[in-house]
């Protein structure tokens, strides 16, 4: 945004920490992923409430942000899973440099230990520094406070209070891209504990994801986990009891598995079917003896372990969140509807998109669409 704006404005950015870009810097530890290579269609369907993301995608999708990367010295290339990454040796803090450097080169000021406490009867926004109260008197006022995710970046919901004032309705954060909590039996939980569930399919509702997921000593998490997140949270809002369905067999059919148990003793099930210990002591626990030893039965439940689940994991462990500022505030340029000078973009509002690069891919989105909306207007 300020890459488009700082041509045009005079444009300073108030950091509430001691330097800006903490959550690349954080994010960026178990790779740096910082797009996903679908096409514009793909792309913002992947986002919720549906379409609430689909102008400014269309604007910005995976091919500008990647341009805009190379702009700033920073070569990318898609990995095997479609996935976007800098390319091998940049690192995330290669990548902060390079945009600290650009914003530099455009003459963006940055000020860090700045904390938004509130707003002026102008509704302009005041700043804390070094224990004293500053109103910023801006034509424009962007907001990217952020969400309930990575307490260690300084995310919180401090700023809740003060837009409430301003008559701005928010949601309380819930976590997403998360793990599950399943109460697991003694036999899973004492021998199973970090082990992976691989080439995996799992379901909720009508959404269905393939990868790969983790025993944990509190339940299940791991890329096939972390999209499911958004429906066990629908799950819970509802009368439908929350649950996940797993299906250890994605790449066969219930006939062809069958054809594989029909000549096989029980003990070797595993060995025939190429599955490992833990799945097999799944199957084996959510499932009776009668269903277990009936190979017409087994070939249909292996595909179709229903594990209830007892709860989303804590905001603390969650990569992403939702809740903040309810989209009915915002304009299609992402200002306030009631005061057109302040806009707000990123995870401090209420919109949802899985891991894989689609949460950086919104918020640069976000940023693109509104920073082109001053410019026609300016």
């Amino acid at each position: 945004m300020a890459e488009l704006l700082g041509k045009t404005f005079n444009v300073t950015i108030y950091e509430q920490g001691k330097a800006i870009g903490r959550k690349y810097l954080v994010a960026g530890k178990g790779g740096f992923n910082i797009a996903h290579n679908l096409d514009r269609t793909e792309l913002y369907e992947k986002y919720s409430p549906t379409h609430f993301l689909q102008e400014a995608i269309q604007h910005f999708g995976v091919e500008e942000l990647r341009t805009w990367y190379l702009k700033m010295g920073v070569p990318t290339y898609i990995g095997t899973s479609n996935r976007v990454f800098p390319e091998k040796g940049v690192s995330p803090a290669n990548v902060l440099r390079a945009i600290k450097s650009r914003l530099a080169f455009l003459n963006v000021e940055i000020k860090t230990k700045h904390t938004f406490i509130g707003f002026s009867e102008e509704a302009q926004p005041i700043l804390k520094h070094d224990e004293s109260n500053q109103i910023i008197d801006a034509t424009y006022t962007v907001f990217c406070l952020g969400g309930g995710s990575w307490k260690v970046t300084g995310a919180n919901s401090d700023w809740f209070a003060p837009f409430n004032q301003l008559g701005v309705s928010t949601l309380p954060f819930e976590a997403s891209n998360c793990g599950l909590t399943i109460n697991w039996p003694d036999s899973i939980s004492t021998n199973h504990v970090g082990k992976p569930l691989k080439n995996i399919a799992i379901k909720c509702h009508d959404l269905s994801v393939k990868g790969e997921a983790v025993i944990t000593n509190y339940g299940i998490e791991g890329n096939a986990i972390y999209p499911i997140s958004s429906e066990i949270r629908k799950s819970f809002k509802s009368s439908i009891p929350a649950a996940i369905t797993l299906d250890f067999k994605p790449m066969l059919s219930s006939v062809e598995i069958y054809k594989k148990l029909k000549k096989c003793q029980p003990s070797n099930y595993g060995k025939v079917l190429k599955l490992d210990t833990a799945s097999m002591a799944i199957i084996k626990q959510f499932t009776t003896k009668e269903e277990f030893l009936s190979k017409e039965i087994l070939s249909k439940t292996i595909k179709n372990i229903s594990l209830p689940i007892a709860s989303l994991r804590p905001i603390e462990e969650a990569i992403s969140t939702v809740g903040g500022i309810e989209v009915e505030n915002l304009t299609p340029h992402f200002s306030l509807k009631k005061y057109p000078h302040l806009f707000c973009i990123g995870e401090m509002v209420n919109w949802d998109a899985p891991t894989g690069g689609f949460l950086l891919q919104g918020c640069f989105s976000m940023a693109h669409q509104l920073a082109n909306k001053l410019l026609k207007q300016n």
